[in-house]
């Protein structure tokens, strides 16, 4: 199977199933000054935990203008050039027709529905991925935003996108607050997203946090699927509420000590 085409981006490193059709598709999305190689231990924990996913991992479309020489080979999918808070968001939407028509083709290439698409990125790439899902509800049924942010929050909830943010405590590039900030916003939204924070982590991917991110992927029920459970049973709403006031509702499974 070749990755999807796409005449921006040169790279697309790709890891697919020993045996069978996909199952999952997961596209990885790097930092800028970075390049797809440098998500190949996210990608490869993903490909472990997930053996019938397809796992890809595009370069960013330009390279990267923060290195004029070009010698270190880093990519970008926007500039930071002159950037504040108005530009990052302009910036961010700027890209997000040329991705998700990468998106689509890795679909349309792998067989993969959106419901079954996730959408993984790490700094700028966690911010393209976040807008993306927001320019485009339903083209992916999770995000996981590993220390990143909305480029600017949003104003209604996505319904057919679980979100997960997995921001470090100690990061000085993209501070936690961002992350709490946009949790906030969305259970005002009533949207559906969850967060988890790792302690004396800075702007990193420490194997701790990628475990934290694949134990999300397995065990969180989106909200959604839930609401359709509730519905399709008469009565049961108002007996998980009963239980709920009882205290005698399933607990989540608890975190690991360095992620609060």
């Amino acid at each position: 199977m070749n990755p999807p085409p796409h005449p921006d981006a040169p790279q697309v490193l790709q890891w697919l199933p020993a045996q069978g059709r996909p199952e999952q598709l997961m596209l990885v999305f790097h930092g800028v000054g970075d390049s797809a190689a440098g998500m190949v231990p996210l990608a490869q924990a993903l490909r472990r935990a997930f053996p019938q996913a397809a796992v890809l991992a595009p370069d960013g479309f330009d390279p990267f203008d923060g290195d004029p020489s070009g010698a270190l080979g880093g990519r970008q999918w926007f500039s930071l050039q002159g950037m504040d808070e108005d530009r990052r968001a302009e910036r961010a939407r700027a890209v997000l027709p040329r991705l998700a028509a990468f998106v689509r083709g890795a679909q349309q290439t792998t067989g993969v529905g959106p419901a079954a698409t996730a959408l993984v990125g790490f700094s700028q790439g966690a911010i393209c991925a976040l807008e993306l899902a927001q320019a485009h509800d339903g083209l992916a049924g999770r995000v996981l935003a590993f220390a990143g942010r909305y480029g600017q929050l949003p104003e209604q909830a996505l319904a057919h996108t679980t979100l997960h943010f997995f921001p470090g405590s100690d990061d000085d590039v993209i501070p936690a607050h961002h992350a709490r900030d946009a949790m906030q916003r969305i259970a005002e939204l009533q949207g559906d997203a969850t967060i988890d924070i790792a302690k004396g982590v800075g702007h990193e991917l420490p194997p701790v946090l990628v475990q934290v991110a694949i134990e999300r992927l397995r065990s969180h029920i989106p909200h959604r699927t839930w609401a359709r459970a509730l519905g399709a049973v008469p009565g049961l709403a108002e007996r998980m509420a009963g239980r709920s006031s009882e205290g005698d509702g399933d607990l989540p499974p608890p975190a690991p000590p360095s992620i609060h």
